[in-house]
């Protein structure tokens, strides 16, 4: 089975301050339905959200959505999304100290550290806005005040766009890369089959977990720093760095993710 997953914001969706490739959408839909490809959007955004950029960008839809950081999963069947209840029955049998309330009650009062609209949160996810200039110092009291105590992933990442830091905490069996995991075992398929490609922070995980890792052309700094260490460190994972140039595409967003998939022979040569 073609398996090919991947971010949403500035990775698959050219919403970033790089230009993009026009019609490199139309090719993504293209090619992944033409060669028969089992796509997985995995992103921060929540459902209505990716509705949202599914009607505004013209992506094709999913077959599983991976949603709010991992921490929900979803199959499009029929023309409707279905909920993933095993899923779900399985984050809380593997993170049973996880308590969302307990940890916004834990970073109260932190300064620099602002929590986000609650369409953001949900019982798998407690997320922040972060001052960045400041993140060091925050992440470390936020670390002293939470840290090993719910079964807890924390998260942190730079939105390029906005200049704000972003902190998820999450259960540590529910993020993208537990999540995509997961999927890949219910298709009977080995993670290094997989191709995962991603631009930010949040990616980190599943970039240095095994799977097929793509970054995109216009990936943070900071991400292709991270992955490029871990690389270092486990000459076994495969990371691709899409340069632009290939079959004329810039390499920034989907034309990245187009590359990338054809790197790891999802389209063919």
């Amino acid at each position: 089975m073609k398996i090919l997953a991947t971010d949403l914001d500035r990775t698959l969706l050219p919403n970033g301050s790089w230009q993009e490739d026009p019609g490199a959408i139309d090719l993504f839909n293209e090619l992944t339905e033409k060669h028969g490809v089992h796509v997985v959007y995995v992103t921060g955004r929540n459902l209505a959200l990716s509705e949202n950029a599914i009607r505004q960008y013209g992506i094709r839809y999913p077959h599983v959505l991976i949603g709010d950081v991992g921490t929900s999963i979803r199959k499009y069947e029929q023309g409707r999304w279905l909920d993933d209840e095993g899923w779900n029955q399985l984050v809380r049998q593997r993170s049973p100290r996880w308590n969302a309330e307990d940890i916004r009650n834990a970073v109260a009062g932190i300064g620099g550290l602002v929590e986000q609209e609650r369409e953001h949160c949900g019982p798998f996810k407690q997320s922040y806005y972060v001052d960045h200039n400041n993140s060091a110092v925050i992440l470390e009291t936020v670390d002293a005040r939470v840290k090993d105590q719910f079964d807890e992933a924390i998260v942190y990442s730079f939105d390029s766009q906005s200049g704000k830091g972003l902190l998820d905490f999450l259960p540590n069996s529910a993020t993208k890369q537990t999540a995509l995991e997961y999927i890949a075992g219910e298709l009977g398929a080995n993670i290094a089959d997989v191709v995962f490609c991603g631009d930010s922070g949040n990616d980190v995980l599943p970039l240095t977990a095994g799977f097929c890792g793509v970054l995109v052309r216009n990936a943070d700094e900071q991400l292709v720093s991270r992955v490029m260490q871990a690389a270092e460190s486990n000459p076994d994972l495969r990371i691709y760095h899409a340069e632009g140039g290939f079959k004329n595409l810039s390499g920034y967003y989907t034309s990245g993710v187009i590359e990338g998939a054809y790197h790891y022979g999802l389209f063919g040569q």
